[in-house]
């Protein structure tokens, strides 16, 4: 592929994951919509699935979505996509992508809910549906939980290639609905430098009435512990059999 098509294609999955996710977090979230108070089960499935669509719609790039999973194949030697070399320009087209598509499609959820955002409501619920935040504020252990939550996404993706079965862009959302319900509760897992930060950004430049802080204090850990978490996964993952 071309570098513009990987952005291209890179740039719509995102896009699509973070409309939908932040959308059914909205859903949840904001005052008279519909789906109010459906709970974190209506969540994890709501993100699994916005997975299963993005990585479908950018399935010709590798569906990456996430600049941990982009890095951590870097890492392991592996390709990005299949004749596609982990060059660094490779690389920062990834993540670029990857960083605007999901700034526009948080955007794209705030049109979808534009007059709930204007109703009175919490500034920690309306900052919710953007970006993630820790129930109990302790850095160094939201971190840990960032770190092993994409640790299980990246090394799934590491050693997926290596079982017969190829169940694709469902399998990927199997894992991250299962990361949420299982290991999501201490942070509401991120585990994607760029799911948070995309958001945090739209959620920062959007004229939201009442929207508060962005809570830049917290920001550095949903982008540098699934980092981390990913890059561990690359250098541990490889020493797995193949089967």
């Amino acid at each position: 592929m071309s570098l513009s098509a990987i952005c291209l294609s890179e740039f719509v999955g995102t896009a699509a994951l973070t409309l939908l996710g932040c959308g059914v977090v909205a859903s949840n979230l904001l005052p008279h919509s519909k789906g109010r108070g459906g709970g974190w089960v209506l969540v994890t499935f709501g993100w699994g699935l916005a997975v299963f669509v993005g990585v479908y719609a950018a399935f010709a790039s590798g569906g990456h979505l996430n600049p941990a999973v982009t890095v951590a194949l870097a890492i392991a030697g592996r390709d990005l996509a299949p004749g596609v070399a982990p060059t660094a320009a490779a690389i920062a087209t990834y993540i670029v992508a990857q960083m605007s598509g999901a700034i526009v499609g948080a955007v794209a959820c705030w049109l979808v809910y534009h007059e709930h955002f204007r109703q009175e409501a919490p500034a920690e619920e309306k900052l919710g549906v953007f970006a993630t935040g820790p129930a109990i504020r302790r850095y160094g252990w939201n971190f840990v939980s960032e770190f092993i939550g994409t640790f299980v996404l990246v090394g799934w993706v590491l050693v997926s290639n290596k079982t017969p079965a190829e169940l694709g862009p469902l399998a990927v959302a199997s894992v991250v609905t299962v990361i949420g319900m299982s290991l999501g509760g201490p942070t509401g897992y991120a585990i994607n430098p760029a799911r948070d930060l995309g958001p945090r950004i739209a959620h920062a430049i959007l004229p939201i009435p009442g929207k508060g802080s962005s809570d830049w204090s917290y920001a550095w850990i949903p982008v540098l512990a699934p980092l981390a978490g990913g890059i561990a996964a690359a250098l541990t993952m490889p020493l797995v059999p193949t089967l």
